[in-house]
């Protein structure tokens, strides 16, 4: 073969090298491309799932939350209405123990009528009614309701509960009646 055929047969065959090449390398371009799309993917997959994930988390959490506060709420419910269930029936009894205090102060303490009223208040006490002691207290508006004002005879008495014209009541440490009373000015 002359120099001439060599360096043709030469040129040629890098020429298909050339063409090869480029075909190759674009091939390769294109896969690298196709796996790093693929990885893409993965990742937005992963990361989309992630944010299911913690929006469910979220959603548990504050349902959990919701159902902690509702059963707290009726368990408090129930147990207030245990202690204050019997409210009404106690308001209604009350104009009775007045009635009977009169009776006691009017008979010059008959032993019947003594007899009944302490058994009457020992079980309406069991039941956590518990009657105010106001006289010679200072005057507390929420715990009293001032009838009529007097002069004070001193004045260490100004403010101060001088009579009771009708008790206050406590029934669980709640106010269930204000003492009607007569407060020096």
């Amino acid at each position: 073969m002359s120099k001439k055929e060599h360096n043709t047969a030469e040129a040629e065959e890098k020429q298909e090298q050339d063409v090869e090449h480029p075909v190759e390398q674009a091939e390769e371009q294109v896969e690298e491309q196709a796996a790093e799309a693929a990885e893409a993917t993965e990742a937005d997959k992963v990361q989309e799932l992630g944010e299911k994930l913690a929006a469910l988390n979220d959603k548990y959490l504050r349902l959990y939350s919701e159902y902690e506060n509702y059963r707290k709420r009726t368990n408090q419910e129930k147990a207030d209405l245990l202690l204050n269930g019997s409210r009404e029936m106690m308001k209604a009894v009350l104009p009775v123990i007045d009635d009977f205090e009169r009776a006691l102060a009017a008979t010059d303490n008959e032993e019947g009528v003594k007899l009944i009223y302490n058994k009457m208040m020992k079980i309406l006490e069991q039941k956590g009614l518990k009657a105010m002691d106001v006289k010679g207290e200072k005057f507390d508006e929420n715990l009293h309701e001032a009838i009529t004002r007097i002069p004070a005879a001193a004045e260490e008495q100004k403010g101060t509960v001088v009579d009771v014209v009708e008790k206050g009541y406590y029934l669980n440490d709640k106010v269930l009646r204000y003492a009607k009373v007569v407060v020096a000015f």
